[in-house]
Protein backbone atom coordinates (compact mmCIF):
# COMPACT_ATOMS: atom_id res chain seq x y z
CA UNK A 1 0.00 0.00 0.00
CA UNK A 2 2.77 2.42 0.93
CA UNK A 3 4.70 1.58 -2.25
CA UNK A 4 1.62 2.18 -4.39
CA UNK A 5 0.96 5.51 -2.66
CA UNK A 6 4.59 6.55 -3.06
CA UNK A 7 4.61 5.58 -6.74
CA UNK A 8 1.45 7.61 -7.35
CA UNK A 9 2.93 10.57 -5.44
CA UNK A 10 6.08 10.51 -7.58
CA UNK A 11 4.16 10.16 -10.81
CA UNK A 12 1.86 13.10 -9.94
CA UNK A 13 4.34 15.12 -7.89
CA UNK A 14 3.33 18.55 -9.17
CA UNK A 15 -0.32 17.71 -8.74
CA UNK A 16 0.24 16.83 -5.11
CA UNK A 17 2.46 19.86 -4.46
CA UNK A 18 -0.25 22.08 -5.91
CA UNK A 19 -2.57 21.16 -3.03
CA UNK A 20 -0.94 23.35 -0.32
CA UNK A 21 -0.57 26.25 -2.76
CA UNK A 22 -4.17 25.95 -3.99
CA UNK A 23 -5.43 25.64 -0.44
CA UNK A 24 -3.40 28.70 0.61
CA UNK A 25 -4.82 30.72 -2.27
CA UNK A 26 -8.34 29.62 -1.35
CA UNK A 27 -7.74 30.73 2.25
CA UNK A 28 -6.34 34.07 1.11
CA UNK A 29 -9.03 34.80 -1.48
CA UNK A 30 -11.93 33.82 0.76
CA UNK A 31 -10.63 35.99 3.62
CA UNK A 32 -9.96 39.00 1.41
CA UNK A 33 -13.33 38.53 -0.28
CA UNK A 34 -15.04 38.49 3.13
CA UNK A 35 -13.36 41.79 4.03
CA UNK A 36 -14.34 43.38 0.71
CA UNK A 37 -17.91 42.22 1.16
CA UNK A 38 -18.02 43.92 4.56
CA UNK A 39 -17.39 47.36 3.04
CA UNK A 40 -18.11 47.25 -0.69
CA UNK A 41 -19.99 48.11 -2.75
CA UNK A 42 -21.18 51.18 -0.89
CA UNK A 43 -24.49 51.15 -2.76
CA UNK A 44 -26.61 48.10 -3.62
CA UNK A 45 -25.54 46.44 -6.87
CA UNK A 46 -27.98 44.03 -8.48
CA UNK A 47 -31.72 43.63 -8.34
CA UNK A 48 -33.15 44.31 -4.89
CA UNK A 49 -33.96 42.94 -2.47
CA UNK A 50 -32.18 39.57 -2.79
CA UNK A 51 -30.38 39.42 -6.13
CA UNK A 52 -27.29 41.50 -5.49
CA UNK A 53 -25.08 42.80 -2.71
CA UNK A 54 -24.22 45.89 -0.70
CA UNK A 55 -21.39 46.05 1.81
CA UNK A 56 -22.51 45.09 5.31
CA UNK A 57 -21.24 48.30 6.92
CA UNK A 58 -22.76 50.73 4.35
CA UNK A 59 -26.02 48.72 4.32
CA UNK A 60 -26.30 49.06 8.08
CA UNK A 61 -24.71 52.51 8.26
CA UNK A 62 -27.19 53.86 10.80
CA UNK A 63 -26.65 50.96 13.18
CA UNK A 64 -22.87 51.08 12.71
CA UNK A 65 -22.91 54.83 13.32
CA UNK A 66 -24.87 54.26 16.51
CA UNK A 67 -22.28 51.73 17.67
CA UNK A 68 -19.47 54.20 16.93
CA UNK A 69 -21.36 56.84 18.92
CA UNK A 70 -21.71 54.51 21.87
CA UNK A 71 -17.91 54.41 22.02
CA UNK A 72 -17.72 58.21 21.99
CA UNK A 73 -20.73 59.45 23.92
CA UNK A 74 -20.99 59.66 26.87
CA UNK A 75 -18.08 57.40 27.91
CA UNK A 76 -15.34 59.47 26.31
CA UNK A 77 -16.42 63.03 25.63
CA UNK A 78 -19.64 64.92 26.37
CA UNK A 79 -21.36 67.94 24.82
CA UNK A 80 -20.63 70.10 27.85
CA UNK A 81 -16.97 69.13 27.95
CA UNK A 82 -16.54 70.05 24.29
CA UNK A 83 -17.92 73.57 24.79
CA UNK A 84 -16.37 74.18 28.21
CA UNK A 85 -13.00 74.37 26.49
CA UNK A 86 -14.06 77.41 24.43
CA UNK A 87 -13.43 80.88 25.85
CA UNK A 88 -16.35 83.16 24.82
CA UNK A 89 -14.14 86.28 24.86
CA UNK A 90 -11.54 84.59 22.66
CA UNK A 91 -14.27 83.45 20.24
CA UNK A 92 -15.58 87.03 20.11
CA UNK A 93 -12.05 88.27 19.44
CA UNK A 94 -11.58 85.76 16.60
CA UNK A 95 -14.95 86.71 15.12
CA UNK A 96 -14.62 90.47 15.50
CA UNK A 97 -13.48 91.25 11.96
CA UNK A 98 -15.98 89.03 10.09
CA UNK A 99 -18.86 90.04 12.38
CA UNK A 100 -18.19 93.76 11.92
CA UNK A 101 -18.16 93.25 8.18
CA UNK A 102 -21.37 91.22 8.39
CA UNK A 103 -23.11 93.94 10.44
CA UNK A 104 -22.08 96.54 7.87
CA UNK A 105 -23.48 94.42 5.04
CA UNK A 106 -26.73 93.62 6.85
CA UNK A 107 -27.52 97.24 7.79
CA UNK A 108 -26.92 98.48 4.26
CA UNK A 109 -28.79 95.53 2.76
CA UNK A 110 -31.86 95.74 5.00
CA UNK A 111 -32.21 99.53 4.86
CA UNK A 112 -31.86 99.45 1.09
CA UNK A 113 -34.50 96.73 0.88
CA UNK A 114 -37.07 98.18 3.31
CA UNK A 115 -36.56 101.94 2.94
CA UNK A 116 -34.32 102.69 -0.03
CA UNK A 117 -35.53 106.29 -0.33
CA UNK A 118 -34.86 107.19 3.29
CA UNK A 119 -31.51 105.36 3.31
CA UNK A 120 -30.36 107.18 0.18
CA UNK A 121 -31.21 110.57 1.68
CA UNK A 122 -29.33 109.94 4.94
CA UNK A 123 -25.90 111.61 4.77
CA UNK A 124 -22.96 109.23 4.54
CA UNK A 125 -21.55 110.57 7.79
CA UNK A 126 -24.76 109.65 9.62
CA UNK A 127 -24.87 106.24 7.94
CA UNK A 128 -21.31 105.51 9.02
CA UNK A 129 -22.10 106.65 12.55
CA UNK A 130 -25.11 104.30 12.71
CA UNK A 131 -23.06 101.37 11.41
CA UNK A 132 -20.15 102.03 13.79
CA UNK A 133 -22.54 102.32 16.70
CA UNK A 134 -24.11 98.98 15.79
CA UNK A 135 -20.67 97.44 15.43
CA UNK A 136 -19.46 98.64 18.82
CA UNK A 137 -21.52 96.16 20.76
CA UNK A 138 -20.99 93.20 18.44
CA UNK A 139 -18.08 91.51 20.30
CA UNK A 140 -19.94 91.74 23.61
CA UNK A 141 -23.07 90.27 22.05
CA UNK A 142 -21.06 87.38 20.56
CA UNK A 143 -19.44 86.62 23.94
CA UNK A 144 -22.78 86.82 25.71
CA UNK A 145 -24.42 84.47 23.19
CA UNK A 146 -21.54 82.00 23.61
CA UNK A 147 -21.94 82.12 27.39
CA UNK A 148 -25.66 81.44 27.12
CA UNK A 149 -25.13 78.57 24.67
CA UNK A 150 -22.58 77.00 27.05
CA UNK A 151 -25.03 77.29 29.94
CA UNK A 152 -27.78 75.54 27.98
CA UNK A 153 -25.63 73.27 25.80
CA UNK A 154 -27.54 70.14 26.82
CA UNK A 155 -30.72 71.68 25.39
CA UNK A 156 -29.29 73.04 22.12
CA UNK A 157 -26.72 70.44 21.03
CA UNK A 158 -26.91 66.66 20.66
CA UNK A 159 -23.43 65.27 20.00
CA UNK A 160 -24.60 61.72 19.41
CA UNK A 161 -27.15 62.83 16.84
CA UNK A 162 -24.52 64.93 15.07
CA UNK A 163 -22.06 62.00 14.87
CA UNK A 164 -24.77 59.58 13.78
CA UNK A 165 -26.05 61.92 11.06
CA UNK A 166 -22.51 62.61 9.80
CA UNK A 167 -21.62 58.92 9.52
CA UNK A 168 -24.98 57.84 8.12
CA UNK A 169 -24.89 60.50 5.41
CA UNK A 170 -21.38 59.56 4.26
CA UNK A 171 -20.92 55.83 3.65
CA UNK A 172 -17.27 56.38 2.69
CA UNK A 173 -16.65 57.90 6.09
CA UNK A 174 -18.32 55.10 8.06
CA UNK A 175 -16.20 52.64 6.04
CA UNK A 176 -13.06 54.61 6.90
CA UNK A 177 -13.85 54.51 10.62
CA UNK A 178 -13.63 50.71 10.59
CA UNK A 179 -11.04 50.28 7.82
CA UNK A 180 -8.52 52.67 9.39
CA UNK A 181 -9.20 51.44 12.92
CA UNK A 182 -8.47 47.83 11.95
CA UNK A 183 -6.19 48.28 8.93
CA UNK A 184 -3.44 45.98 10.27
CA UNK A 185 -6.00 43.41 11.37
CA UNK A 186 -7.51 43.29 7.88
CA UNK A 187 -4.07 42.75 6.35
CA UNK A 188 -3.47 39.95 8.86
CA UNK A 189 -6.78 38.28 7.94
CA UNK A 190 -5.75 38.06 4.29
CA UNK A 191 -2.22 36.82 4.95
CA UNK A 192 -3.23 34.37 7.66
CA UNK A 193 -5.74 32.89 5.23
CA UNK A 194 -2.86 31.94 2.97
CA UNK A 195 -0.69 30.51 5.75
CA UNK A 196 -3.46 28.50 7.39
CA UNK A 197 -4.65 27.40 3.97
CA UNK A 198 -1.21 26.02 3.19
CA UNK A 199 -1.21 24.06 6.45
CA UNK A 200 -4.63 22.62 5.66
CA UNK A 201 -3.36 21.88 2.14
CA UNK A 202 -0.50 19.79 3.53
CA UNK A 203 -3.01 17.77 5.54
CA UNK A 204 -5.11 17.43 2.41
CA UNK A 205 -2.09 16.26 0.41
CA UNK A 206 -1.19 13.59 2.98
CA UNK A 207 -4.77 12.43 3.20
CA UNK A 208 -5.17 12.23 -0.60
CA UNK A 209 -1.95 10.23 -0.87
CA UNK A 210 -3.43 7.33 1.10
CA UNK A 211 -7.14 7.70 0.49
CA UNK A 212 -8.78 9.16 -2.59
CA UNK A 213 -12.42 9.48 -1.59
CA UNK A 214 -14.41 11.73 -3.94
CA UNK A 215 -15.74 13.75 -0.97
CA UNK A 216 -12.28 14.52 0.39
CA UNK A 217 -11.18 17.45 -1.81
CA UNK A 218 -14.54 19.31 -1.69
CA UNK A 219 -14.68 18.79 2.08
CA UNK A 220 -11.20 20.17 2.58
CA UNK A 221 -12.01 23.12 0.35
CA UNK A 222 -15.11 23.90 2.42
CA UNK A 223 -13.14 23.61 5.67
CA UNK A 224 -10.36 25.88 4.38
CA UNK A 225 -12.89 28.55 3.32
CA UNK A 226 -14.59 28.37 6.71
CA UNK A 227 -11.78 27.80 9.20
CA UNK A 228 -9.21 30.29 7.87
CA UNK A 229 -11.69 33.13 8.42
CA UNK A 230 -12.82 31.82 11.81
CA UNK A 231 -9.28 31.28 13.14
CA UNK A 232 -8.13 34.71 11.96
CA UNK A 233 -11.00 36.39 13.81
CA UNK A 234 -10.19 34.48 16.96
CA UNK A 235 -6.54 35.55 16.78
CA UNK A 236 -7.52 39.20 16.34
CA UNK A 237 -9.76 39.43 19.40
CA UNK A 238 -8.69 36.59 21.71
CA UNK A 239 -7.35 36.53 24.29
CA UNK A 240 -8.31 40.03 25.36
CA UNK A 241 -5.63 40.17 28.06
CA UNK A 242 -1.98 39.06 27.76
CA UNK A 243 -1.77 35.34 28.46
CA UNK A 244 1.38 33.33 29.19
CA UNK A 245 1.87 30.07 27.28
CA UNK A 246 5.24 28.70 28.27
CA UNK A 247 7.88 31.25 27.26
CA UNK A 248 5.42 33.10 25.01
CA UNK A 249 2.92 35.84 25.79
CA UNK A 250 -0.12 35.81 23.52
CA UNK A 251 -2.85 38.41 23.15
CA UNK A 252 -5.40 39.32 20.49
CA UNK A 253 -3.72 41.45 17.81
CA UNK A 254 -6.28 44.24 18.09
CA UNK A 255 -5.94 44.46 21.87
CA UNK A 256 -2.16 44.40 21.60
CA UNK A 257 -2.36 47.54 19.43
CA UNK A 258 -4.69 49.46 21.76
CA UNK A 259 -2.42 52.48 22.18
CA UNK A 260 -1.74 52.79 18.45
CA UNK A 261 -5.40 52.26 17.55
CA UNK A 262 -6.49 54.83 20.14
CA UNK A 263 -4.22 57.47 18.59
CA UNK A 264 -5.30 56.80 14.99
CA UNK A 265 -9.00 56.50 15.82
CA UNK A 266 -8.99 59.72 17.86
CA UNK A 267 -7.21 61.59 15.06
CA UNK A 268 -9.77 60.41 12.49
CA UNK A 269 -12.70 61.40 14.71
CA UNK A 270 -11.21 64.82 15.45
CA UNK A 271 -10.30 65.56 11.82
CA UNK A 272 -13.40 64.21 10.08
CA UNK A 273 -16.35 63.93 12.46
CA UNK A 274 -16.23 65.91 15.71
CA UNK A 275 -14.77 69.05 14.13
CA UNK A 276 -15.44 72.62 15.28
CA UNK A 277 -17.13 73.39 11.97
CA UNK A 278 -19.52 70.44 12.23
CA UNK A 279 -20.24 71.18 15.90
CA UNK A 280 -21.09 74.83 15.29
CA UNK A 281 -23.17 73.98 12.22
CA UNK A 282 -25.02 71.34 14.24
CA UNK A 283 -25.78 73.92 16.93
CA UNK A 284 -27.04 76.45 14.38
CA UNK A 285 -28.88 74.13 12.01
CA UNK A 286 -29.54 70.98 14.03
CA UNK A 287 -32.70 69.59 15.55
CA UNK A 288 -32.60 72.19 18.35
CA UNK A 289 -31.74 75.12 16.09
CA UNK A 290 -35.05 76.85 16.92
CA UNK A 291 -33.87 77.29 20.51
CA UNK A 292 -30.55 78.69 19.34
CA UNK A 293 -32.37 81.01 16.94
CA UNK A 294 -34.56 82.31 19.77
CA UNK A 295 -31.51 82.85 21.96
CA UNK A 296 -29.65 84.75 19.24
CA UNK A 297 -32.77 86.71 18.30
CA UNK A 298 -33.27 87.99 21.84
CA UNK A 299 -29.69 89.15 22.13
CA UNK A 300 -29.40 90.67 18.66
CA UNK A 301 -32.75 92.49 18.83
CA UNK A 302 -31.86 93.88 22.24
CA UNK A 303 -28.47 94.97 20.91
CA UNK A 304 -30.11 96.65 17.92
CA UNK A 305 -32.41 98.63 20.20
CA UNK A 306 -29.56 99.58 22.54
CA UNK A 307 -27.14 100.56 19.81
CA UNK A 308 -29.76 102.38 17.76
CA UNK A 309 -29.90 104.80 20.70
CA UNK A 310 -30.65 108.30 19.49
CA UNK A 311 -31.69 107.11 16.04
CA UNK A 312 -34.32 104.64 17.22
CA UNK A 313 -37.22 107.16 17.59
CA UNK A 314 -36.34 108.64 14.21
CA UNK A 315 -36.19 105.21 12.52
CA UNK A 316 -39.44 104.05 14.15
CA UNK A 317 -41.16 107.28 13.19
CA UNK A 318 -39.82 107.22 9.64
CA UNK A 319 -40.55 103.58 8.83
CA UNK A 320 -43.26 102.76 11.36
CA UNK A 321 -43.05 100.58 14.46
CA UNK A 322 -44.33 97.47 12.69
CA UNK A 323 -41.80 97.75 9.89
CA UNK A 324 -39.04 98.47 12.42
CA UNK A 325 -39.86 95.18 14.18
CA UNK A 326 -39.95 93.39 10.83
CA UNK A 327 -36.55 94.84 9.94
CA UNK A 328 -35.09 93.51 13.22
CA UNK A 329 -36.53 90.06 12.58
CA UNK A 330 -35.12 90.03 9.06
CA UNK A 331 -31.72 91.08 10.39
CA UNK A 332 -31.72 88.20 12.87
CA UNK A 333 -32.81 85.64 10.26
CA UNK A 334 -30.11 86.67 7.81
CA UNK A 335 -27.50 86.86 10.52
CA UNK A 336 -28.21 83.30 11.63
CA UNK A 337 -28.28 82.10 8.02
CA UNK A 338 -24.82 83.52 7.37
CA UNK A 339 -23.29 82.58 10.72
CA UNK A 340 -22.10 79.06 9.72
CA UNK A 341 -19.93 80.54 6.99
CA UNK A 342 -18.75 83.38 9.23
CA UNK A 343 -17.87 81.05 12.09
CA UNK A 344 -15.32 79.15 10.01
CA UNK A 345 -12.71 81.73 11.03
CA UNK A 346 -12.64 80.24 14.55
CA UNK A 347 -11.89 76.69 13.31
CA UNK A 348 -8.17 76.78 14.11
CA UNK A 349 -8.65 78.25 17.57
CA UNK A 350 -11.57 75.94 18.39
CA UNK A 351 -9.67 72.86 17.23
CA UNK A 352 -6.72 73.71 19.48
CA UNK A 353 -8.96 74.62 22.40
CA UNK A 354 -11.21 71.57 22.19
CA UNK A 355 -8.26 69.24 21.54
CA UNK A 356 -10.65 66.38 20.80
CA UNK A 357 -7.88 64.10 19.48
CA UNK A 358 -5.82 64.21 22.68
CA UNK A 359 -8.85 63.73 24.93
CA UNK A 360 -10.14 60.76 22.92
CA UNK A 361 -6.74 59.15 22.54
CA UNK A 362 -5.92 59.24 26.25
CA UNK A 363 -9.31 57.80 27.21
CA UNK A 364 -9.38 55.14 24.52
CA UNK A 365 -6.03 53.89 25.80
CA UNK A 366 -7.67 53.26 29.17
CA UNK A 367 -10.80 51.55 27.89
CA UNK A 368 -11.48 48.07 29.24
CA UNK A 369 -10.85 45.26 26.71
CA UNK A 370 -14.58 44.49 26.13
CA UNK A 371 -15.39 48.15 25.42
CA UNK A 372 -12.27 48.65 23.32
CA UNK A 373 -13.16 45.58 21.25
CA UNK A 374 -16.50 47.18 20.35
CA UNK A 375 -14.65 49.73 18.22
CA UNK A 376 -14.01 47.08 15.57
CA UNK A 377 -15.82 43.86 16.44
CA UNK A 378 -19.31 45.01 15.30
CA UNK A 379 -18.08 45.29 11.72
CA UNK A 380 -17.45 41.53 11.79
CA UNK A 381 -20.46 40.52 13.84
CA UNK A 382 -23.04 41.90 11.44
CA UNK A 383 -23.92 39.10 9.01
CA UNK A 384 -20.67 37.34 9.89
CA UNK A 385 -22.31 33.97 9.23
CA UNK A 386 -23.06 35.06 5.67
CA UNK A 387 -19.48 36.12 4.99
CA UNK A 388 -18.09 32.85 6.37
CA UNK A 389 -20.71 30.91 4.41
CA UNK A 390 -19.61 32.63 1.20
CA UNK A 391 -15.98 31.68 1.98
CA UNK A 392 -16.99 28.08 2.69
CA UNK A 393 -19.02 27.91 -0.53
CA UNK A 394 -16.11 29.27 -2.55
CA UNK A 395 -13.77 26.74 -0.94
CA UNK A 396 -16.23 23.95 -1.74
CA UNK A 397 -16.35 25.02 -5.39
CA UNK A 398 -12.56 25.04 -5.60
CA UNK A 399 -12.44 21.59 -3.96
CA UNK A 400 -14.89 20.24 -6.58
CA UNK A 401 -12.72 21.80 -9.28
CA UNK A 402 -9.66 20.11 -7.79
CA UNK A 403 -11.45 16.76 -7.79
CA UNK A 404 -12.36 17.10 -11.47
CA UNK A 405 -8.78 18.03 -12.40
CA UNK A 406 -7.28 15.23 -10.32
CA UNK A 407 -9.61 12.67 -11.83
CA UNK A 408 -8.79 13.87 -15.33
CA UNK A 409 -5.02 13.94 -14.84
CA UNK A 410 -4.76 10.73 -12.78
CA UNK A 411 -2.04 8.49 -14.26
CA UNK A 412 -3.67 5.12 -14.30
CA UNK A 413 -0.67 3.21 -15.66
CA UNK A 414 1.32 4.07 -12.59
CA UNK A 415 -1.50 2.92 -10.34
CA UNK A 416 -1.85 -0.28 -12.36
CA UNK A 417 1.86 -1.08 -12.22
CA UNK A 418 1.90 -0.34 -8.53
CA UNK A 419 -1.03 -2.68 -8.05
CA UNK A 420 0.94 -5.31 -10.03
CA UNK A 421 3.90 -4.95 -7.70
CA UNK A 422 1.67 -5.51 -4.72
CA UNK A 423 0.10 -8.50 -6.41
Amino acid sequence: MLEAAWADFQANLWLYLSMPITSGLVGYVTNVLAIKMMFFPKEFVGKPPLLGWQGVVPRKAEKMAGIACDTLVPNLVSEREVFERLDPDRVAEELEGPVLELVDQLIDEIMTEFEPTIWETVPLRIRDMMIRRAQQGSPEVVAEIMDQIKDSIDQVFDLKRMVTNTLTADKSLINRVFLETGRQEFVFIGRSGFYFGCVFGLCQMIGWTFYKGDFQLPLFGLLVGYLTNYIALRMIFRPQMPHKVGPFTIQGLFHKRQKEVAHDYARLIADEIVTPRKILEAVLTGVHSDRVFSLIARNVQRAIDEQAGFARPFVALAVGSRKYIQMKQTAVERLVKRLPETLHVVDDYAKDAMDIATVLSSRLERLSPPKFEQMLRPAFQEDEWMLIAVGAALGLCVGIGQLIVFKAIAVTPVMSSAAGILG
